[in-house]
């Protein structure tokens, strides 16, 4: 994988002030001075929970104003499209955000399938667009039940089809941790190709009998043993609970990450992309299908 420098954290923790200017995918002015994506699906917005700036699938201006450079929106899930994916996209596009895709793949569905699926969506949204965007990110977003074979077969289908190596997105998941630190070293090198984007919500969160809580990126990576650093970190996520959806945000120790995205008036899945605005625009072209 390619390594990537995490800026400095003093910088992320106080939200320091970018360069000025409203560039593709730059911060805006007094907004974080890290990268920052959101992801969503139809399962979003959530409901409203304060005083602040909402959002919708058609209008995420907020999103780009609170500070986010990126958005990822769900493809589809396990054989079924999103039906607001192409709406986020096209809003992402206006607001000036570099848009991105991710699939959910499931075991119950072949891995192919889903594969040629996550494409046709991706080449449609791509076909005919005009778009300021350099290129539609492409994620594989792995469930934690999947067999190596699946996510390697996933991955060469997209590859095969579009020339572009996906992105992995892993959850904190014992069986897949298991799975894949016990691949061979040549299957761990291919693996490596893919970027891996993370999700870790709290310090203490994934401890079992057979892993403890991996603490930090730094902890799960070890437990993976195939990466030797991450791209993305989920950091926030949204639990489901009476009726009502919870943002669990990781907070502790150095990694300080408040509750809610800026001025949001509702809880957002939000991640943090591990190096400069630069290297974010060059990754998004490595891993994405292009536009332009």
């Amino acid at each position: 994988m390619h390594r990537l420098l995490l800026l400095p954290l003093v910088c992320l923790l106080t939200q320091c002030t970018s360069q000025p200017g409203s560039s593709l995918g730059s911060l805006p002015p007094t907004s974080w001075g890290v990268p920052q994506i959101i992801n969503v699906s139809a399962y979003d917005p959530k409901e409203r929970q304060r005083a602040g700036q909402g959002y919708s699938e058609h209008d995420v201006s907020a999103l780009r104003a609170n500070g986010a450079s990126g958005l990822i929106a769900r493809a589809g899930k396990g054989g079924n499209l999103d039906e607001k994916c192409a709406s986020f996209i096209a809003s992402a596009d206006r607001a000036g955000m570099l848009p991105g895709l991710y699939y959910r793949v499931q075991r119950h569905v072949d891995a192919v399938a889903q594969a040629d699926q996550f494409v046709n969506r991706a080449m449609t949204l791509a076909r005919g667009r005009s778009s300021n965007a350099p290129a539609l990110l492409l994620c594989g977003d792995f469930d934690g039940d999947l067999s190596l074979s699946a996510i390697l077969r996933f991955m060469d289908r997209v590859e095969s089809r579009t020339g572009v190596v996906p992105v992995a997105y892993l959850e904190n998941s014992t069986q897949l941790k298991q799975t894949l630190s016990r691949a061979d070293a040549a299957t761990k090198a291919k693996l490596r190709r893919m970027p891996y984007w993370l999700a870790l919500y709290a310090h203490d969160s994934g401890a079992g009998p057979v892993y403890p809580a991996p603490g930090h990126p730094n902890g799960l990576l070890k437990q993976y043993d195939v990466w030797s650093d991450w791209t993305l970190w989920q950091y926030g996520g949204v639990d489901w609970e009476r009726g009502r959806s919870r943002p669990k945000v990781y907070n502790h120790g150095r990694y300080r990450f408040p509750l809610y995205f800026g001025k949001l008036d509702r809880p957002t899945e939000r991640n943090v992309f591990n190096g400069s605005q630069a290297s974010l625009q060059s990754f998004w072209q490595r891993h994405g299908l292009r536009l332009r």
